[in-house]
């Protein structure tokens, strides 16, 4: 293409550092796909500001943008404890309980009652694993543990429980009405925390399909149980985000890079977003360069695949936001550029109409040395079909629904296109591109659509148009 764009995609998160309007704007111009809303902080109110932000800022750089709402779910922490904090030693006994009051009876508190979920001998992490304790036995609704690596705990620090199975009590009151402004208030997908297997994600559907939503699902992939049921929670969802954070505690730092290689890969093999976050660019939220590792963390994640990598406290709330999205282009463009990824194939079992249609139409494509392949989409399942594969060149994914063109802003390899009439959608794609002058006269492009445009699952026809 005359222009080039990147193919790995941008999630920002939003927050303090991006409130203002000309913040948003800037952002998205600078390369934006996605805005995430942290629903661990934050009000509706606050929120409802960041969906119009976005949805103007969108507006104004002329792209679709996609809103996805991140729930904070059953986020486990302690209560309140000195002011100090108390320092818990190597081999002290020290227990647990829901809303203990620690002055009166030296027992910690924690948000959340786990004394009908934790089990005897189960490890229980705290402050970001640098705690650990095992459970020894539960008494009453006190959980009483000895202390296997020490350090000092204060107020409100979270607690991982790689071990235990929530037994899917995973969506707290809070979630569902975080869920119900998502509804309301038009987000483009919904990112579901602490998921440990596939039955969570389809309880959420299910409620999501009774209150006539069509919002996607991302399962976010940070506990222990999640990284072994990951193959069934990939199949179940419509993407998946890799949060590094609590995953590291949940099944080892030594873990993740090669878990999250196979995340991305069991994602395109079943034609679902993958998604890379946490402190991929940490060090730029007090300073305005990265350091070396996070950028080529952020290169390793782009080879590997993966359709966006996220931006979480570098936007919401650092000192160089604009500054840091622009950084994050940059690697991937270059990434791209000298080490593209090889073209990669769905699942086997696959055999439906659509996904022969685009591995057809990919073939087609590196055959005849099409500068894009243009779908015509309906529900968005043809682009995200030919995305899976990711081909080695551009993807213009038409559509006459601004909801599926939102919803592909984030799927790797895509520029989404809105057009209000369905029919011949696709040629008209064609014809914006040649008018901006990101196609040539003579160029060649693989079209793919169906005879009944607007109509969910009809691609059924390969066309090659010399623009």
């Amino acid at each position: 293409m005359a222009i080039k764009f990147k193919r790995t995609k941008i999630i920002a998160s939003l927050g303090p550092a991006s409130s203002e309007q000309e913040t948003v704007n800037k952002l998205i111009r600078a390369g934006v796909n996605g805005a995430r809303l942290n629903f661990s902080h934050g009000t509706h109110e606050s929120h409802k500001a960041s969906i119009e932000k976005a949805r103007a800022a969108a507006k104004e750089a002329g792209k679709p943008v996609a809103v996805i709402a991140d729930l904070q779910g059953p986020k486990i922490r302690v209560g309140e404890l000195p002011k100090e904090g108390i320092l818990l030693e190597d081999g002290q006994k020290i227990s647990f309980a829901h809303d203990a009051d620690y002055g009166d009876s030296g027992i910690i508190p924690m948000q959340h009652d786990l004394s009908d979920k934790v089990q005897s001998g189960e490890s229980m992490y705290l402050f970001d694993g640098n705690i650990e304790v095992t459970v020894k036995d539960i008494d009453g609704g006190v959980i009483n543990t000895e202390v296997v690596n020490g350090g000092k705990l204060t107020s409100r620090k979270g607690i991982n429980l790689p071990d235990t199975d929530l037994g899917g009590d995973i969506l707290t009151t809070k979630d569902y009405s975080d869920i119900g402004f998502a509804i309301e208030n038009g987000a483009d997908y919904i990112a579901m925390s602490f998921v440990q297997r596939a039955e969570d994600i389809e309880n959420l559907r299910e409620y999501l399909r009774k209150h006539e939503s069509d919002i996607k699902l991302i399962a976010k992939i940070e506990t222990k149980a999640a990284a072994e049921n990951i193959e069934s929670i990939v199949k179940a969802s419509d993407g998946v985000m890799v949060a590094r954070g609590d995953l590291a505690i949940e099944v080892g730092p030594e873990v993740v890079p090669v878990l999250q290689r196979k995340i991305i890969g069991l994602a395109s093999e079943y034609g679902k977003i993958s998604i890379v976050a946490t402190q991929m660019l940490a060090s730029m939220v007090d300073s305005p360069q990265p350091t070396r590792a996070e950028v080529s963390d952020i290169a390793t994640a782009i080879m590997a695949g993966a359709d966006s990598v996220m931006l979480s406290d570098e936007t919401a709330a650092g000192n160089y936001p604009v500054k840091t999205v622009k950084l994050m282009k940059r690697v991937i463009l270059y990434t791209e550029s000298n080490a593209p990824i090889e073209p990669m194939y769905m699942n086997e079992d696959d055999n439906s109409q659509g996904s022969s249609i685009a591995s057809a139409a990919i073939t087609l494509a590196h055959q005849i040395q099409a500068k894009a392949i243009v779908a015509e989409t309906a529900s968005g399942r043809t682009a995200r079909n030919i995305a899976a594969h990711r081909p080695q060149m551009p993807i213009i994914m038409a559509t006459n629904n601004l909801r599926v063109a939102q919803q592909l802003a984030i799927v790797y390899g895509g520029k989404p296109y809105y057009l209000k009439s369905p029919k011949k959608a696709g040629d008209k794609a064609i014809n914006k591109l040649r008018e901006d002058q990101k196609l040539d006269a003579g160029d060649v492009v693989v079209l793919t659509y169906g005879e009944d445009p607007g109509v969910a699952g009809g691609t059924d026809t390969i066309k090659v148009r010399e623009v």
